[in-house]
């Protein structure tokens, strides 16, 4: 089965997703279950302390039993949908894993996607904890249950970080805040073999000066080089951005960056 998914950007940069499976799914939704569970301990004790106090539960319990069964309901559900719309995709579980979901095009889930994959884990969970989400999962190509299906969402894992080992230099911020992976596809085998070790001076000064410069001088700059290189690599489509041609001159240089050092 595939484990990662790819995104073609409008920038034609590549992203790629490792996708969390049946076990991790399964473990941050064990996580999850037993927080559940905690919740529903304390409530189902706080009606047992109450009961003997509160006369009209005794007088009608039917309607106590109904208005439990909804709170569960309210707990079970909210607890999902509101944990992954505030924490950005992430319950408790997901969290403890390193999960998130995102949409299929890698943005940020959007509130509506939240609530139809919420919705939908009545039927996930049929017919006993969740056996039809858990066989979608695991024969799906992107291990979707049907919520993801229909609220067109994926579960990634996310990118590890390594904050407290080394400081970030001003070429690795660049990379971060313009969210591309360490591992590209946006340039061809028959580009490669046609740049030189010019024109990987040119775009490895680029990169590295270009953090350093004022505005004006970015947009010179990038301008300049993209009229250069973009062509060789294959890159140019007529995008008159600056920003989109820098990012496109960044993702060039991550993918080909340990090719060229290795041959220098």
């Amino acid at each position: 089965m595939e484990e990662r998914w790819r995104v073609k950007t409008p920038e034609h940069v590549t992203l790629n997703f490792q996708l969390a499976g049946l076990g991790s799914r399964g473990a941050a939704q064990i996580v999850d279950s037993i927080l559940l569970g905690l919740l529903y301990s304390g409530m189902i004790a706080f009606l047992v302390f109450t009961e003997n106090h509160l006369d009209f539960m005794l007088e009608g319990r039917g309607w106590v039993i109904a208005f439990v069964i909804l709170v569960l309901f309210g707990i079970q559900w909210g607890y999902f949908f509101l944990f992954e719309w505030f924490s950005g995709g992430k319950t408790l579980g997901k969290m403890m894993l390193g999960l998130r979901v995102v949409k299929e095009d890698g943005g940020k889930a959007t509130v509506l996607s939240i609530l139809i994959r919420n919705l939908l884990r009545i039927i996930d969970m049929l017919p006993f904890y969740y056996l039809i989400g858990m066989l979608m999962v695991f024969f799906h190509p992107q291990h979707k249950r049907l919520g993801d299906l229909v609220g067109g969402t994926i579960v990634i894992h996310e990118r590890k970080k390594e904050r407290a080992k080394k400081k970030q230099t001003l070429v690795e911020k660049e990379i971060e805040n313009r969210g591309l992976e360490s591992t590209q596809q946006v340039v061809g085998d028959w580009e490669r073999q046609n740049l030189t070790k010019k024109d990987w001076t040119l775009l490895k000064t680029y990169v590295h000066r270009y953090p350093t410069l004022k505005p004006a001088e970015k947009n010179t700059m990038t301008r300049e080089v993209a009229e250069i290189l973009l062509p060789k690599l294959g890159l140019d489509d007529g995008t008159k951005s600056e920003d989109e041609l820098a990012t496109r001159l960044y993702a060039a240089y991550i993918e080909i960056k340990e090719e060229w050092e290795f041959q220098l």
